[in-house]
Protein backbone atom coordinates (compact mmCIF):
# COMPACT_ATOMS: atom_id res chain seq x y z
CA UNK A 1 0.00 0.00 0.00
CA UNK A 2 1.13 3.55 -0.89
CA UNK A 3 3.93 2.23 -3.11
CA UNK A 4 5.19 4.03 -6.20
CA UNK A 5 5.09 7.73 -7.05
CA UNK A 6 2.98 10.11 -5.03
CA UNK A 7 3.30 13.86 -4.75
CA UNK A 8 3.23 15.99 -1.59
CA UNK A 9 0.86 18.49 -3.15
CA UNK A 10 1.31 22.23 -2.77
CA UNK A 11 -1.76 24.24 -1.79
CA UNK A 12 -2.45 26.93 -4.41
CA UNK A 13 -3.37 30.34 -2.99
CA UNK A 14 -4.64 33.51 -4.63
CA UNK A 15 -5.45 36.67 -2.71
CA UNK A 16 -4.94 34.91 0.59
CA UNK A 17 -7.48 32.17 -0.13
CA UNK A 18 -7.22 28.67 -1.55
CA UNK A 19 -7.37 28.91 -5.34
CA UNK A 20 -9.83 26.16 -6.27
CA UNK A 21 -9.44 26.51 -10.02
CA UNK A 22 -5.66 26.17 -9.73
CA UNK A 23 -6.05 23.23 -7.36
CA UNK A 24 -8.19 21.40 -9.90
CA UNK A 25 -5.70 22.24 -12.65
CA UNK A 26 -2.85 20.92 -10.52
CA UNK A 27 -4.66 17.66 -9.72
CA UNK A 28 -5.30 17.05 -13.42
CA UNK A 29 -1.70 17.92 -14.30
CA UNK A 30 -0.34 15.44 -11.77
CA UNK A 31 -2.67 12.61 -12.71
CA UNK A 32 -1.97 13.13 -16.41
CA UNK A 33 1.73 12.90 -15.56
CA UNK A 34 1.36 9.42 -14.10
CA UNK A 35 1.32 10.18 -10.39
CA UNK A 36 -0.19 7.31 -8.38
CA UNK A 37 -1.09 9.18 -5.19
CA UNK A 38 -1.63 12.65 -3.77
CA UNK A 39 -0.63 13.66 -0.26
CA UNK A 40 -2.53 16.80 0.72
CA UNK A 41 -1.70 19.15 3.61
CA UNK A 42 1.79 17.96 4.32
CA UNK A 43 4.80 20.21 4.82
CA UNK A 44 4.80 21.08 1.12
CA UNK A 45 1.10 21.92 1.35
CA UNK A 46 1.74 24.57 4.01
CA UNK A 47 -0.54 22.74 6.42
CA UNK A 48 0.88 24.72 9.33
CA UNK A 49 -0.77 27.89 8.03
CA UNK A 50 -4.10 26.49 6.83
CA UNK A 51 -7.12 26.33 9.11
CA UNK A 52 -8.96 23.15 10.02
CA UNK A 53 -11.91 24.22 7.88
CA UNK A 54 -9.63 24.98 4.92
CA UNK A 55 -8.09 21.55 5.25
CA UNK A 56 -11.50 19.89 5.37
CA UNK A 57 -12.59 21.72 2.22
CA UNK A 58 -9.30 21.00 0.45
CA UNK A 59 -9.35 17.29 1.25
CA UNK A 60 -12.94 16.96 0.07
CA UNK A 61 -12.21 18.92 -3.11
CA UNK A 62 -9.11 16.91 -4.04
CA UNK A 63 -10.82 13.59 -3.29
CA UNK A 64 -13.76 14.54 -5.49
CA UNK A 65 -11.55 15.75 -8.35
CA UNK A 66 -9.31 12.68 -8.20
CA UNK A 67 -12.36 10.48 -8.87
CA UNK A 68 -10.60 7.35 -7.69
CA UNK A 69 -7.86 7.62 -10.30
CA UNK A 70 -5.19 7.98 -7.60
CA UNK A 71 -5.18 7.47 -3.87
CA UNK A 72 -5.54 10.57 -1.70
CA UNK A 73 -3.95 10.86 1.74
CA UNK A 74 -4.27 13.78 4.14
CA UNK A 75 -1.53 15.02 6.42
CA UNK A 76 -3.33 14.87 9.77
CA UNK A 77 -0.41 14.88 12.18
CA UNK A 78 0.27 17.81 14.49
CA UNK A 79 2.17 18.31 17.74
CA UNK A 80 -1.03 17.68 19.71
CA UNK A 81 -2.27 14.08 19.81
CA UNK A 82 -5.90 15.04 20.42
CA UNK A 83 -5.90 17.44 17.45
CA UNK A 84 -4.21 14.82 15.28
CA UNK A 85 -6.94 12.34 16.17
CA UNK A 86 -9.65 14.90 15.37
CA UNK A 87 -8.09 15.70 11.97
CA UNK A 88 -7.73 12.01 11.19
CA UNK A 89 -11.43 11.57 11.91
CA UNK A 90 -12.17 14.34 9.40
CA UNK A 91 -10.10 12.50 6.78
CA UNK A 92 -11.91 9.24 7.54
CA UNK A 93 -15.35 10.87 7.39
CA UNK A 94 -14.48 12.34 3.98
CA UNK A 95 -13.58 8.91 2.64
CA UNK A 96 -9.91 9.56 2.04
CA UNK A 97 -7.57 6.66 1.42
CA UNK A 98 -5.22 7.24 4.34
CA UNK A 99 -3.68 9.62 6.84
CA UNK A 100 -0.08 10.75 7.14
CA UNK A 101 1.04 11.39 10.71
CA UNK A 102 4.23 13.37 11.25
CA UNK A 103 6.44 13.12 14.30
CA UNK A 104 5.16 15.75 16.79
CA UNK A 105 7.12 18.94 16.25
CA UNK A 106 8.29 21.47 18.85
CA UNK A 107 7.42 19.25 21.85
CA UNK A 108 10.44 16.98 21.16
CA UNK A 109 8.86 13.81 22.61
CA UNK A 110 10.98 10.88 23.74
CA UNK A 111 10.92 7.58 21.88
CA UNK A 112 8.21 6.37 24.24
CA UNK A 113 6.18 9.52 23.67
CA UNK A 114 6.49 9.26 19.89
CA UNK A 115 5.33 5.65 19.93
CA UNK A 116 2.40 6.49 22.20
CA UNK A 117 1.37 9.34 19.90
CA UNK A 118 1.49 7.21 16.75
CA UNK A 119 -0.38 4.38 18.46
CA UNK A 120 -3.11 6.66 19.76
CA UNK A 121 -3.76 8.20 16.35
CA UNK A 122 -3.66 4.88 14.50
CA UNK A 123 -6.01 3.19 16.98
CA UNK A 124 -8.51 6.05 16.62
CA UNK A 125 -9.17 5.33 12.94
CA UNK A 126 -9.77 2.62 10.39
CA UNK A 127 -7.70 4.49 7.82
CA UNK A 128 -4.31 3.15 6.76
CA UNK A 129 -1.58 5.32 8.25
CA UNK A 130 1.73 6.56 6.90
CA UNK A 131 4.14 7.72 9.60
CA UNK A 132 6.33 10.65 8.60
CA UNK A 133 9.84 11.25 9.87
CA UNK A 134 11.30 14.63 8.92
CA UNK A 135 13.69 15.69 11.69
CA UNK A 136 14.83 18.76 9.78
CA UNK A 137 11.37 20.24 10.36
CA UNK A 138 10.23 18.58 13.58
CA UNK A 139 13.45 18.73 15.59
CA UNK A 140 13.03 15.06 16.54
CA UNK A 141 14.25 11.95 14.73
CA UNK A 142 11.92 8.96 14.71
CA UNK A 143 14.33 6.05 14.64
CA UNK A 144 13.73 2.53 13.34
CA UNK A 145 13.61 1.41 16.99
CA UNK A 146 10.61 3.70 17.56
CA UNK A 147 8.93 2.38 14.43
CA UNK A 148 9.50 -1.16 15.68
CA UNK A 149 7.36 -0.33 18.73
CA UNK A 150 4.30 0.40 16.57
CA UNK A 151 4.71 -1.51 13.30
CA UNK A 152 2.48 -4.35 14.52
CA UNK A 153 -0.53 -2.02 14.79
CA UNK A 154 -2.52 -3.34 11.82
CA UNK A 155 -3.32 -0.06 10.07
CA UNK A 156 0.16 1.46 10.36
CA UNK A 157 1.31 0.55 6.88
CA UNK A 158 4.24 2.72 5.84
CA UNK A 159 6.79 5.34 6.79
CA UNK A 160 7.82 8.38 4.80
CA UNK A 161 11.51 8.62 5.69
CA UNK A 162 12.94 12.10 5.18
CA UNK A 163 15.89 11.97 7.56
CA UNK A 164 18.27 11.94 4.60
CA UNK A 165 20.08 9.04 6.29
CA UNK A 166 20.30 6.04 3.99
CA UNK A 167 21.62 3.81 6.77
CA UNK A 168 18.57 4.66 8.87
CA UNK A 169 16.32 3.90 5.91
CA UNK A 170 17.97 0.50 5.54
CA UNK A 171 17.37 -0.22 9.21
CA UNK A 172 13.65 0.47 8.75
CA UNK A 173 13.53 -2.56 6.48
CA UNK A 174 15.51 -4.78 8.83
CA UNK A 175 13.62 -3.81 12.00
CA UNK A 176 10.04 -3.33 10.76
CA UNK A 177 7.58 -4.66 8.22
CA UNK A 178 6.54 -1.18 7.09
CA UNK A 179 6.56 -0.04 3.48
CA UNK A 180 9.55 2.30 3.17
CA UNK A 181 8.85 5.46 1.18
CA UNK A 182 11.55 8.01 0.51
CA UNK A 183 10.78 11.57 1.55
CA UNK A 184 13.73 12.98 -0.41
CA UNK A 185 13.55 13.12 -4.21
CA UNK A 186 17.30 12.72 -4.58
CA UNK A 187 17.21 9.51 -2.54
CA UNK A 188 14.50 7.77 -4.57
CA UNK A 189 17.04 5.54 -6.31
CA UNK A 190 19.40 4.93 -3.35
CA UNK A 191 16.42 4.13 -1.11
CA UNK A 192 15.19 1.52 -3.56
CA UNK A 193 18.52 -0.27 -3.25
CA UNK A 194 17.90 -0.84 0.48
CA UNK A 195 14.23 -1.79 0.18
CA UNK A 196 12.45 1.47 -0.56
CA UNK A 197 9.23 1.14 -2.53
CA UNK A 198 8.45 4.65 -3.67
CA UNK A 199 8.69 8.37 -3.13
CA UNK A 200 6.42 11.09 -1.80
CA UNK A 201 7.83 13.68 -4.13
CA UNK A 202 8.14 17.44 -4.43
CA UNK A 203 9.92 17.47 -7.79
CA UNK A 204 7.11 15.28 -9.16
CA UNK A 205 5.02 18.45 -9.41
CA UNK A 206 7.05 19.62 -12.40
CA UNK A 207 8.51 16.42 -13.88
CA UNK A 208 5.87 13.81 -13.01
CA UNK A 209 6.52 11.55 -15.99
CA UNK A 210 10.25 11.44 -15.36
CA UNK A 211 9.75 10.79 -11.63
CA UNK A 212 7.32 7.99 -12.46
CA UNK A 213 9.89 6.50 -14.81
CA UNK A 214 12.61 6.75 -12.16
CA UNK A 215 10.40 5.18 -9.50
CA UNK A 216 9.24 2.34 -11.72
CA UNK A 217 12.77 1.49 -12.83
CA UNK A 218 14.18 1.68 -9.30
CA UNK A 219 11.43 -0.51 -7.86
CA UNK A 220 12.00 -3.03 -10.66
CA UNK A 221 15.67 -3.26 -9.74
CA UNK A 222 16.75 -1.78 -13.08
CA UNK A 223 19.33 0.40 -11.38
CA UNK A 224 21.52 1.20 -14.39
CA UNK A 225 18.52 2.52 -16.34
CA UNK A 226 17.20 4.32 -13.27
CA UNK A 227 20.58 5.99 -12.77
CA UNK A 228 20.34 7.63 -16.20
CA UNK A 229 17.01 9.23 -15.23
CA UNK A 230 18.30 10.12 -11.76
CA UNK A 231 21.30 11.93 -13.20
CA UNK A 232 19.12 13.83 -15.67
CA UNK A 233 16.94 15.07 -12.80
CA UNK A 234 19.77 16.04 -10.47
CA UNK A 235 19.60 19.78 -11.31
CA UNK A 236 15.95 19.83 -10.28
CA UNK A 237 16.58 17.77 -7.13
CA UNK A 238 18.95 20.51 -6.02
CA UNK A 239 17.06 23.57 -7.24
CA UNK A 240 13.76 22.61 -5.61
CA UNK A 241 15.31 23.00 -2.17
CA UNK A 242 17.57 26.04 -2.57
CA UNK A 243 15.13 27.87 -0.29
CA UNK A 244 12.45 26.61 2.07
CA UNK A 245 10.05 24.20 0.40
CA UNK A 246 7.59 24.86 -1.25
CA UNK A 247 8.99 28.25 -2.32
CA UNK A 248 11.03 27.08 -5.32
CA UNK A 249 8.45 24.59 -6.57
CA UNK A 250 5.58 27.08 -6.28
CA UNK A 251 7.60 29.59 -8.27
CA UNK A 252 8.22 27.03 -10.98
CA UNK A 253 4.56 25.97 -11.07
CA UNK A 254 3.69 29.63 -11.60
CA UNK A 255 6.16 29.80 -14.49
CA UNK A 256 4.45 26.72 -15.96
CA UNK A 257 1.14 28.60 -15.89
CA UNK A 258 -0.50 26.27 -13.38
CA UNK A 259 -0.94 28.54 -10.35
CA UNK A 260 0.04 31.85 -8.76
CA UNK A 261 3.36 32.23 -6.99
CA UNK A 262 1.78 32.86 -3.60
CA UNK A 263 2.76 31.52 -0.18
CA UNK A 264 1.52 32.27 3.32
CA UNK A 265 3.63 34.05 5.88
CA UNK A 266 6.06 33.36 7.36
CA UNK A 267 7.02 31.92 3.97
CA UNK A 268 7.77 34.43 1.23
CA UNK A 269 8.53 34.09 -2.51
CA UNK A 270 12.06 33.05 -3.40
CA UNK A 271 14.82 35.54 -4.15
CA UNK A 272 15.67 36.60 -7.74
CA UNK A 273 18.95 34.67 -7.68
CA UNK A 274 17.05 31.54 -6.69
CA UNK A 275 14.48 32.16 -9.43
CA UNK A 276 17.30 32.20 -11.96
CA UNK A 277 18.77 28.94 -10.63
CA UNK A 278 15.37 27.25 -10.60
CA UNK A 279 14.67 28.24 -14.21
CA UNK A 280 18.11 27.02 -15.29
CA UNK A 281 17.40 23.65 -13.68
CA UNK A 282 13.96 23.55 -15.26
CA UNK A 283 15.39 24.10 -18.73
CA UNK A 284 18.03 21.44 -18.13
CA UNK A 285 15.25 19.01 -17.22
CA UNK A 286 12.96 20.05 -20.10
CA UNK A 287 10.22 21.38 -17.85
CA UNK A 288 7.54 23.02 -20.01
CA UNK A 289 7.58 26.73 -19.21
CA UNK A 290 5.07 29.40 -20.18
CA UNK A 291 5.11 33.13 -20.78
CA UNK A 292 8.29 35.12 -20.27
CA UNK A 293 10.15 32.16 -18.79
CA UNK A 294 9.65 30.23 -22.03
CA UNK A 295 10.92 33.13 -24.12
CA UNK A 296 13.98 33.86 -21.98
Amino acid sequence: MFKGLSVAMVTPFRGGQIDWAATEKLVEHLIAGGVQGLVVSGSTGEAATTSVEERRELWKFVKERAKGRVWVVAGTGTNDTAVSIALTKVAEDLGLDGAMVVTPFYNKPTAKGQAAHFAAVAKSTKLPVILYNVPGRTGTNTTPDVLALVHDIPNIKAVKEASGNLDQMAQVKTKTKLTLISGDDSLTLPAASVGGEGIISVVGHVVPREMRQLTDLAMAGKYAEALVVHQKLMPMFRAAFLESNPGPIKYLLSEMGIMANELRLPLVPIEPATEKAVLEAARACNVPLAGSAARA
